[in-house]
């Protein structure tokens, strides 16, 4: 099992627990980076955060990609704080076409580039978390923090 491998299924096994519940875990493992074999040029490592990396704190290496992904498409674009320490790489909202119009079904990603050691926050905002459906005070707002460590 490659060590990306590795860090995919400890992220899934912490995370696992807080599905369907309203707290999130309290933090998320670091990134790890992936080993690439030698006759091929380093893969930087990903780190992919959904909903329930909300109010966690990440560390992370210089160079990886740290991926957001939250359902539905009522979210805002996640975004960080700190651009020279996060660089954003792009970002999408794909509604799901098979969702009837005004359901929010789909998802709103971006993704970040881990610069030079430092500290950001990522945040996403919304108001609506269905058709005509306001969101509780506790579930509009999507915030990451994202350490980036030489030695992450």
């Amino acid at each position: 099992m490659s060590t990306r491998t590795r860090a995919a299924v400890a992220l899934l096994a912490l995370l696992a627990p807080a599905a369907g519940c309203s707290s999130p875990p309290p933090t998320a493992p670091p990134a790890t980076p992936s080993s690439a074999p030698p006759s091929s040029s380093p893969v930087p490592a990903v780190l992919r955060l959904d909903e329930h990396a909300d109010g966690t704190t990440v560390r992370v290496a210089p160079g990886t990609v740290v991926r957001i992904e939250l359902p539905g498409t009522y979210w805002s674009a996640p975004a960080a704080d700190a651009p020279q320490t996060l660089r954003p790489t792009g970002g999408t909202t794909s509604p799901d076409p098979s969702c009837r119009p005004g359901a929010g079904c789909g998802e709103v990603t971006a993704g970040f580039l881990a610069g030079p050691p430092g500290t950001a926050h990522v945040s996403a905002h919304r108001t609506t978390c269905g058709e005509a459906l306001v969101c509780p005070p506790g579930q509009r707002t999507f915030t990451v923090t994202v350490t980036v460590t030489a030695g992450a």
